[in-house]
């Protein structure tokens, strides 16, 4: 039966792939985003109206008594105008992550990807291989599938694969049939809990597929588990691995596999992604040649382009694990790295910010620059105790700490010189693609 949902915060990674998802099932969509009212990243709202979503200023007018239900993500507050209105009228409130795991669990084929890192990548990849394998899945993707040029699938196949998030307990929600854990680290919860969560959510699942190199995934497994591994005997194993600037190949269980994807941990996700297709029936051989299509997922260490010798890179890494895995990718090859680092929030600051400085001075060296600003910060509370100057200190003299977003771009130029490689870093932030963008413009001038 139709319902008519208004998502509030519509343009977040979450909720913008479940809105069209929503769409897709035969659902009336409407939302509103602070985003669209503050004028960043026009043109993904304009994408949503022309899928026939209706969206409104994030000032409680788009909520009527005509909807069934307002969803909200975590980082929509109480004070948010929608929600105000929403309770002054009754209208139900339900979590965005909630409703995701209704509609996923309701699918009678569920695949999804938990993990610190490499969870939205991996999905992309599941994705790829079950669409092109003709399987017609329904797809929640945090990151934009480049093959696709989109954040969700709406397919009509009855497999329905998803990221699942820990980092608010929500993946306590979803019952996989498929569970893929592509790692166990610090990010937003301390380890104690992320174990709990984790094994909770593979021990659900009819099939687990588990990272057999990282310590903490592996002592998760049980005994219905399939493992994957680019190191040592595992179900699902990469040998002959060869690694080049433009991309890496291998062979997977006697199949050849190359894709335009660089590093170990892009191979590693691979492996996650044809273990949980193969699981539906998709052939191994079949799922790698697949993958030598699937172009990655948009700010996945992307490259944006090259200027007078100076190449920039955009990238979503914002933890010490994604971070360390760009990183040690770009390291494996020539060239300077000048980092822009702009943190998520103030809140996640607090949590890693001695892991973060610590990988960062693991994975550069005396020659490369990091420059950082302040953390993101889109309005409502924050805790602001720990700051990114307590990462520059704890760096050292290769790190610098920047008034602005602005003005550490401005001593990324200054800094930069042929052969060396800008990176853009950062989450949650939409316009980043664009200041990487503008960098290689000033380049060019």
């Amino acid at each position: 039966m139709s319902k008519h949902y208004f998502l509030s915060g519509i343009g977040g990674s979450g909720m913008m792939p479940l809105a069209l998802i929503l769409k897709g099932l035969g659902h009336r969509v409407s939302g509103s985003d602070r985003g669209r009212d503050q004028g960043r990243s026009l043109e993904k709202f304009t994408d949503l109206e022309k899928q026939g979503v209706i969206l409104f200023p994030q000032d409680g007018s788009g909520i009527g008594e005509q909807l069934d239900a307002l969803v909200v993500s975590t980082a929509v507050e109480d004070t948010v105008p929608d929600v105000q209105v929403a309770k002054k009228t009754g209208i139900h409130i339900i979590k965005r992550a909630e409703l995701l795991a209704d509609i996923f669990n309701s699918f009678p084929k569920r695949i999804a990807v938990g993990g610190t890192s490499g969870k939205t990548t991996t999905t992309g990849m599941i994705a790829f291989i079950l669409k092109e394998a003709g399987l017609d899945p329904v797809v929640m993707c945090g990151g934009i599938m480049k093959n696709y040029g989109a954040t969700a699938l709406t397919g009509k196949g009855d497999v329905f694969v998803t990221e699942s998030d820990e980092s608010d307990g929500t993946i306590a929600l979803f019952k996989p049939d498929v569970a893929v854990l592509t790692n166990v680290s610090v990010d937003h919860k301390g380890m104690d809990e992320l174990r709990v969560l984790f094994g909770d959510f593979v021990n659900k699942a009819r099939v687990p597929v588990i990272n057999a190199d990282n310590a903490e995934s592996l002592a998760l497994n049980n005994a219905q588990t399939k493992t994957y591994s680019t190191k040592t005997d595992a179900d699902y194993t990469a040998t002959d691995i060869f690694h080049m600037p433009e991309g890496v190949a291998a062979i997977i269980n006697g199949h050849a596999i190359g894709m335009d994807l660089q590093g170990d941990h892009n191979l590693s996700n691979a492996l996650a992604a044809i273990a949980a297709a193969h699981a539906y029936g998709v052939d191994i051989g079949e799922a790698c040649e697949i993958l030598g299509r699937f172009e990655g997922i948009k700010r996945r260490m992307e490259w944006v382009g090259e200027a007078n010798g100076i190449t920039v890179i955009d990238d979503f890494a914002h933890n010490p694990d994604k971070i360390a895995a760009t990183l040690s990718t770009l390291k494996a090859h020539e060239g300077r790295l000048i980092i822009v680092f702009q943190m998520h929030g103030y809140g996640p600051l607090k949590l890693m910010w001695k892991e973060l400085a610590e990988t960062f001075k693991a994975h550069t060296d005396a020659n490369d620059r990091i420059f950082m600003p302040d953390p993101l910060y889109l309005g409502g509370t924050a805790d602001k105790t720990i700051g990114t100057r307590q990462v520059v200190d704890a760096i050292g003299e290769r790190a610098h700490w920047c008034e602005t977003r602005e003005a550490a771009g401005l001593a990324a130029l200054l800094e930069a010189h042929p052969g060396d490689r800008i990176v853009v870093m950062g989450a949650r932030d939409d316009t980043l693609s664009t200041f990487a963008q503008g960098l290689l413009q000033a380049i060019r001038k």
